[in-house]
């Protein structure tokens, strides 16, 4: 299985290490050049509303983002993704200095419980490969794990293979939400999961080629939605697509985690090309037997493409014209307009 190319031709990689100048003359903006950490930046932050930005390199390094520093920007210095790359190559089944292992959470290249971030411009990736590890059985590798209120992610990259995007919330009764757009994101088993109120705008998905002979390769979609949560993941006007071979893949699957066993995953695919990797004729499957996807709120709307097409109709659950009313950027995102 051959790396990514991260980075744009002709940048140079850059190791963590020096505390990033300020701005000349503008308080509350960092610069982040090549030499310097990325993480530094976040520290030296001293208050909400700050302003990081990333200049063109590859920053390889864990960030982690914690919730005292709200209101925070972290944005590419240009406004093309590619140019400024954040990765580094954690696992669940890494082992950290004093013997255990980092967990799913744990392997985040980039990790925030911020309220009120805003990423900008930028590629969070985690380059782990199963093929280096094949003695490993915990493969989750995630790029991004976030898990504060008013989370926004705008023309970002997200790229990993199993669990590359975490969208969770602070805690297990708080409906957090988080809004993505114009964001790539790519990945193999279910890279797109966790509980928060997440809402994908023009986004692009992408399943990859798997080096494994059995179908379903993976999924694009796992959420774990708290049962009185009446929102979970929304994707609208978006994308699907794959390096894989048609009907590979499926759109979704429940997560019913063992800490949270009351969970109600919530899916709504809507207004979007599903290309032909995805499976039309059973797009769903279940994680558990215990929790069949059939019992889960998962529903499509005003579909296109090959993967959409509907030849099973208990297969693919649609929204009614009524229904699809109440599922929308507003109706999810209630008084937070990330965009206005």
């Amino acid at each position: 299985m051959r790396r990514r190319t991260l980075l744009a031709a002709g940048m140079g990689l850059v190791a963590a290490g020096t505390t990033p100048a300020f701005a000349t003359g503008v308080r509350h903006v960092l610069h982040v050049r090549p030499g310097d950490s990325v993480q530094a930046a976040v520290d030296a932050v001293t208050g909400p509303g700050w302003t990081i930005v990333v200049h063109p390199g590859t920053y390889r390094e864990v960030v982690n983002i914690p919730a005292d520093k709200a209101e925070l920007t972290v944005r590419g210095a240009s406004r093309d993704p590619r140019d400024a790359v954040i990765v580094y190559n954690n696992a669940n089944g890494t082992q950290k200095p004093d013997g255990t292992t980092y967990g799913t959470a744990g392997s985040a290249t980039f990790t925030s419980a911020a309220p009120g971030l805003t990423v900008r411009d930028l590629t969070l990736a985690n380059d782990w490969l199963r093929a280096d590890h094949p003695d490993f059985t915990g493969t989750q590798a995630v790029a991004a794990y976030t898990y504060g209120d008013r989370t926004h992610f705008e023309n970002v990259r997200l790229l990993a293979h199993q669990d590359t995007l975490f969208v969770e919330t602070t805690a297990l009764t708080a409906f957090d939400r988080q809004y993505f757009h114009r964001c790539y994101i790519e990945g193999d088993v279910d890279f797109v999961f966790g509980r928060a109120t997440a809402v994908f705008e023009e986004c692009h998905f992408h399943t990859l080629q798997r080096d494994v002979t059995f179908t379903p390769k993976g999924m694009v979609f796992a959420p774990s939605t708290a049962r009185a949560n009446p929102y979970g993941i929304l994707a609208v006007r978006s994308l699907i697509t794959s390096g894989a071979e048609d009907a590979a893949y499926k759109l979704a699957r429940p997560w019913v985690p063992s800490y949270e066993t009351t969970a109600w995953p919530s899916l709504v695919v809507r207004d979007t090309r599903i290309g032909p990797g995805i499976d039309p004729v059973a797009p769903y499957t279940n994680m558990r037997e215990a929790y069949p996807w059939q019992t889960m709120r998962f529903r499509e709307y005003a579909n296109s493409g090959p993967g959409a097409v509907i030849s099973v109709p208990e297969n693919r659950p649609q929204l009614t014209a009524e229904e699809a009313e109440l599922h929308t950027e507003k109706t999810y995102l209630g008084d937070w307009r990330p965009r206005a």
